[in-house]
Formats: structure tokens, sequence, C-alpha cells
């Protein structure tokens, strides 16, 4: 076989993703293949034969091949990311032709649709480091996670990171509701409930509210208070391959779309007040998000109750101490205030939420 073998495509100039091509002369296939890029957001370059154009193979981040294209890509540059498109399911031979063309996968229509739709949509939206994802719950009701996870957000999105806040508690009241932000424009949860398959993660960014420099998922005002875990599965998938911080606000049950966020958090924060019964409340959380999500940690907060501290709750929950959360009248008590917590930057809790990203992002290999 001749050719070279080159390593990953190169970006595009400018540094937005290139666009996918495609190699075929069947015309049914084209328009399959057409279609499956339409539905990935993509918008691909069509040839019958290799492209003419200088670097046109080696630049694409993405080649489909039709099988009857085969003998026509023969002896071009050996790279990654070259699928083989066939439809005879009988057919063993496509594996050998494969072979001869470098290909790395061999596909058949229609079976392999949802899966090419995928790979499409990553070169579409370009595919990096996913979102450090953390999630805040309370060790009993009034803990402040709302709160916290608002605060952390809102110093996320002040430090430039791309963020996301995420409301998963359908009975909390909303999430944009504490940022000020109920009557924004802007997608809620029960715009996603249908949602099976992928979410492209660019329209779900554009498509929510924006407020204090941060995207925000939370729940309208209506009657819906579920959405199915395949939906929640596939819009916080979306979410995390923006990149930057997703902070998912949690509810204390946990159904089948709370395990779905769970198993997705790199990082989980407990918040505990400093009382014997929101400890033994905390113990019983802890056993059923445990099951799911393996980095659980203790956000302590006080006042506490005789014999107790941050290191003492810690131990006797029996996970690792992220730290002592400051007692702020907006963290015991979320208003509707005029501005969201840790807005200004300033203040115990913004300096918590700021060593807290340090170190996390530092842990996840970001920093």
């Amino acid at each position: 076989m001749t050719g070279t073998v080159t390593p990953d495509p190169p970006p595009a100039a400018g540094g937005r993703p290139a666009a996918p091509l495609i190699v075929t002369e069947d015309v049914d296939l084209l328009d399959d293949l057409l279609r499956l890029c339409a539905a990935a957001g993509a918008t691909p370059e069509v040839c019958s034969s290799l492209p003419e154009r200088r670097g046109g193979w080696e630049a694409a981040p993405l080649v489909l091949v039709g099988d009857d294209a085969v003998h026509r890509v023969r002896g071009a540059t050996r790279r990654r990311g070259v699928v083989l498109v066939g439809r005879d399911q009988d057919d063993s031979g496509i594996w050998q032709r494969a072979v001869e063309i470098g290909a790395d996968h061999v596909l058949m229509l229609p079976d392999g649709e949802q899966w090419l739709v995928d790979r499409i949509a990553d070169v579409a939206e370009g595919v990096g480091r996913p979102a450090l994802t953390v999630g805040v719950i309370g060790g009993r009701g009034g803990a402040g996670a709302s709160t916290l996870a608002c605060a952390l957000a809102v110093t996320s999105a002040r430090e430039g990171l791309r963020t996301l806040l995420v409301d998963a508690d359908p009975l909390g009241g909303g999430l944009d509701v504490v940022l000020g932000g109920e009557t924004t424009d802007g997608l809620r949860w029960p715009a996603f409930a249908a949602s099976r398959g992928r979410v492209g993660g660019g329209a779900l960014e554009e498509s929510l509210p924006e407020l204090h420099s941060l995207r925000v998922l939370s729940w309208d005002r209506g009657d819906c208070v579920a959405v199915p875990p395949q939906a929640v599965r596939a819009v916080l998938a979306a979410a995390r391959r923006r990149g930057g911080t997703v902070v998912v606000d949690l509810p204390r049950r946990i159904d089948d779309g709370v395990a779905e966020i769970l198993s997705q958090l790199d990082v989980g924060l407990l918040v505990v007040p400093g009382e014997l019964r929101a400890v033994a409340a905390a113990g019983r959380v802890a056993s059923a998000v445990g099951m799911v999500l393996r980095d659980l940690r203790i956000a302590a907060r006080g006042p506490y109750a005789p014999g107790l501290d941050d290191r003492e709750t810690a131990r006797l929950l029996g996970l690792p101490l992220a730290g002592e959360v400051p007692v702020e009248s907006g963290l015991l008590r979320a208003t509707e205030a005029e501005q969201p917590p840790a807005a200004t930057g300033r203040g115990p809790l913004a300096r918590f939420c700021r060593e807290f990203w340090e170190r996390a992002l530092v842990e996840s290999g970001v920093r």
C-alpha cells in the first residue's frame, strides 16, 4: 500500500473547526450523509474523489468515504479520522477495503447513523477538555446549597471562565430568581424535556438566559416538575462539551434524573450546617449520593454546636473537607437581592469560592 501516515489533522485557519469532507458519487448515499451533517449542525465539503485543492484531504477533521469511492482515494496520505461508509451488511470485503485506505472505522447505514451524527457534531463544535463539573447539595433543608452554587458560578464567571449554572431542583423556585433574572428571555428545563440523543453544545448555550456573564438553565414557574433521565443526560453532556465550568444545584432526593447528573460530576460539595441533626441528615444524603459520585467533599458551615467544628463534621461523615463556608446572610437565606451571592468579588464567601476554584482547577489539570 502506498502513502504516508500523518498525525491528527491540523486546525483550520483562525482556530475554527474545518468542515468534514465527503467523498462519494453515490447520490443516495450522499443524500443520507448530507442529512446527517445537517442534523449535526455541520456543512461539509463534497468531492467525487480526492480534493483538488492542496491540503484538502489532510486538513479535514473528518473524512467520510463512500464505499463506491475507495478506488479513487487509494494512495492518499494516510491520516486519522477516515470513516468508510457502506450499506451492504453482508459485504465482508468492506473491511479489506477499509485497510487499503487506512480508515479508522467502517460504518454501515442506517444502523450507525447516531454514532456518525455524534462524530460529525464533535467536528462542528470542536471537542476539547470537558467542563469541570461541580455539584452542590444540602445536607439538610435550608443548608444554603443553592446560594453556594450561585456564588461558585458567579465567581467562575468573574474569573473569565465559560460558566453554566444548572438548576436541578424543580421544587426550588428557580435559580434565575436568585440571580434576579426570572423575566430574562431564554429557555428553561421544560423546553428540553423531549431531548434525545445528542444536544448541540453551542445551540444549548445560546438558547439559555445570560445573567451576570454566565448562562443559567433553570426551571420556569409552570407545572412541569420532571424531565426524563435521557434528556437530562443529553443536556448536561452538551453543557460539559463546551469546556469551562458547570455548577449544578442538586436536590436532596435522588431520582433517575439526578443520578444521571451525579454520574457526570467531577466533584460534589455537601453543605452541612454545624448541628448534630444536620450531620445525621447529611449522612443519609452522602450514603445515597456516594453510590454514584466518588468525589464527594464536605463544605461545613457554622455556627457549630458544642463539640463540633468543620474538621469534626467531616470526620463524623467520613468524607474529605473542602473547607468552611463563611457565614453570610446571603448564604443563610437565598433572597431576591439586587446582586447575587459573591457578585462583588469581595467578602469571605467570594474568597471561599475563589480558593475552591483555584484548587479544583489545579487538581483537574486545567491549571
